[in-house]
């Protein structure tokens, strides 16, 4: 049983007080202090900070080279060479995917084959929507909701929440995904896996088009 209650919103309000908000955030972290335990409170401020006061958006990339298409790199066949790290850095599982990716007007379907460094094999397909010039929706089977993303220059921010199972049971987390096109045929991508706010580690890719 938790001793320290985790009122609702508390890692957004504690990184707007931090970041010298507003003076309502301010006195709304102070009426929040004594509910919490050293502890949990030390936990959250540290992933306030980190979750970014002033985290990038995707139009500080708007002057960057080469413009990212998504329909046009995400169409055909590509590899990709990937990593997981926990929170520590430590790399705990590396894997390599193979993808198939085909359009049809502004719908597209992404077939992701995983190979596991462990090996294990997964699969993931998602169904891609152009909602806007530079906005893309998504859905998969272990996406929960909707996937959303912005293109701009040569990046694309994608945030979904990913319906992971851990021994037997099955944790929703947060993906921020960030990636950047070098050219034509390369992009890197890091992620950032979250839950409650709290960094639990990160992912990173290397694509490749064939």
């Amino acid at each position: 049983m938790n001793r320290y209650p985790r009122p609702p919103g508390l890692i957004a309000r504690v990184c707007r007080a931090v970041c010298g908000a507003t003076r309502h955030a301010r006195s709304a972290l102070a009426r929040l202090l004594p509910a919490l335990g050293r502890p949990v409170f030390a936990t959250l401020l540290a992933a306030g900070l980190t979750a970014g006061c002033s985290s990038p958006q995707p139009s500080t990339y708007a002057a960057e080279q080469p413009v990212l298409d998504l329909t046009r790199y995400f169409n055909g066949r590509l590899d990709a060479w990937g990593m997981f790290q926990d929170r520590s850095g430590k790399v705990v599982k590396r894997f390599t995917v193979a993808m198939n990716c085909v359009w049809q007007g502004d719908t597209g379907t992404l077939e992701e084959d995983f190979a596991y460094s462990d090996g294990t094999t997964g699969r993931r397909v998602w169904t891609l929507r152009r909602v806007a010039p530079d906005r893309f929706v998504g859905t998969a089977p272990d996406v929960i909701g909707e996937a959303s993303g912005v293109v701009s220059g040569n990046a694309f921010r994608w945030q979904y929440t990913l319906a992971l199972p851990v021994d037997g049971s099955i944790y929703h987390v947060d993906f921020d995904d960030w990636m950047y096109l070098i050219d034509d045929r390369v992009m890197l991508n890091r992620a950032v896996m979250s839950k409650f706010g709290v960094r639990l580690g990160d992912v990173t890719l290397s694509f490749t088009k064939r």
